[in-house]
């Protein structure tokens, strides 16, 4: 029960995750959440850090598709400025919005990995699907209401999970 929650790497952040050890990983396409792994929740502008790490994966031909429980509208603005393609409404931990982008991609799932900052919906979406995971730590430490309930969740869980396995660890890398 609890593998289900259990990711398949812990990388500090998203910006760790370099085209060389994606491609030593065999995976093609990167799906990622946006607030608090790619943006800072309650910053849609992005950094340059990020504008950098998008660039990269462009160069390398790696593709990056935003995958978010949030509103169209919503995440239509920053996919437009990051210049990125995006599934709303994906309503992880839901198998849909993962197949969606992979179809998008036109990349099979066991070749994506998720990236995000939440074992309850990205880790635990990401598994049900057949993605490989990085749970990353969030960009700020504060969150939205609603993630605010997941975050009271996640803690006991990882308990858990570190208890089970303590060899999960923070990483600087997939390696």
């Amino acid at each position: 029960m609890l593998n289900k929650f259990k990711p398949t790497w812990m990388v500090e952040s998203i910006y760790h995750i370099t085209p060389e050890q994606l491609e030593k990983n065999n995976i093609k396409g990167v799906l990622t959440d946006l607030d608090n792994t790619l943006i800072a929740w309650n910053n849609p502008e992005g950094t340059q850090e990020l504008k950098d790490w998008i660039a990269l994966m462009k160069e390398n031909a790696v593709p990056v598709v935003i995958i978010s429980n949030n509103s169209d509208k919503r995440i239509k603005i920053i996919a437009d400025k990051l210049q990125l393609s995006y599934v709303p409404r994906s309503m992880k931990p839901s198998r849909r919005g993962y197949i969606k982008a992979a179809e998008q991609l036109q990349i099979p799932l066991d070749q994506c990995l998720m990236v995000g900052d939440q074992l309850l919906t990205d880790v635990f979406g990401a598994n049900r699907a057949g993605v490989k995971s990085v749970w990353v730590m969030p960009i700020i430490n504060s969150d939205g209401w609603n993630t605010r309930i997941n975050r009271f969740f996640e803690r006991k869980l990882l308990k858990r999970l570190l208890k089970n396995d303590p060899g999960m660890i923070w990483r600087k890398s997939l390696d």
